[in-house]
């Protein structure tokens, strides 16, 4: 069982916020990095698991590695797709042991032009030391 007090007592202080930031998002960087080189055994490194997807009132929870669809970069591609590139990463809530950001993206084709932009919840945790996306809601 779990201690709720874990739940509702602040677990950070104020001087240690650019330093978590800075390490949770290097996490979301090496994860689009990834993403570009369609490269999901990577994406997947930087995931835990499980790991939840929200769309809507949908969810969508891998409880492993390897759930990545064969054909998803193939269908990226055929709408012009060449690479990712964040427009922003707000942290709007910061504890020792987790960051939440709202993390606007464009998809880009070849020249540059924006295909799609989006802006999504990306929750990122700290497992056992290592920073990894937890959620992703869209």
């Amino acid at each position: 069982m779990s201690d709720f007090a874990k739940f509702i007592e602040p677990q950070h202080s104020e001087e240690l916020d650019a330093e978590l930031i800075h390490a949770a998002s290097k996490c979301l960087d090496r994860f689009t990095a990834f993403f570009n080189a369609c490269d999901t055994d990577g994406m997947d490194g930087e995931l835990h698991f499980p790991h939840v997807m929200l769309s809507g009132s949908e969810r969508l929870a891998w409880l492993e590695a390897g759930q990545h669809p064969i054909d998803f970069f193939a269908k990226l591609r055929v709408s012009g797709w060449h690479h990712t590139q964040y427009e922003a990463k707000e942290p709007v809530l910061v504890s020792r042991d987790k960051v939440h950001f709202v993390v606007t993206y464009s998809r880009r084709n070849k020249s540059g032009v924006i295909l799609t932009m989006h802006e999504n919840l990306w929750i990122v945790t700290r497992v056992s030391g290592k920073w990894g996306i937890s959620l992703r809601s869209y």
